[in-house]
């Protein structure tokens, strides 16, 4: 089993194992070890809440070019691309 492995409830460390292949057994090697525990530990949560942010904003992007392509402006109005900016007088 690997090294992280054994910190595990028990019966999750062949399921881990089973997942993770690519991680290297236990080592008599003290950095071989430490990179596996560090490896095992990493927690990327704040890529993945940067990544469901960037996901967020693309699809706001794309719901507002959907509602644009959807309607019929006259580019030539400047009252009408104030609107669309945000800027028009309420």
């Amino acid at each position: 089993q690997n090294a992280f492995v054994t910190d595990l409830p028990s019966g999750w460390g062949s399921w881990v194992s089973s997942q993770f292949p690519f991680i290297p057994a236990a080592s008599t090697n003290p950095k071989a070890a430490l990179k596996s525990k560090i490896v095992a530990e990493f927690r990327p949560q704040s890529l993945i809440d940067e990544l469901l942010l960037y996901k967020r904003s693309e699809d706001q992007i794309e719901l507002k070019e959907k509602q644009l392509s959807t309607m019929r402006v006259d580019v030539c109005s400047t009252e009408t691309l104030k609107c669309l900016k945000g800027k028009a007088p309420r």
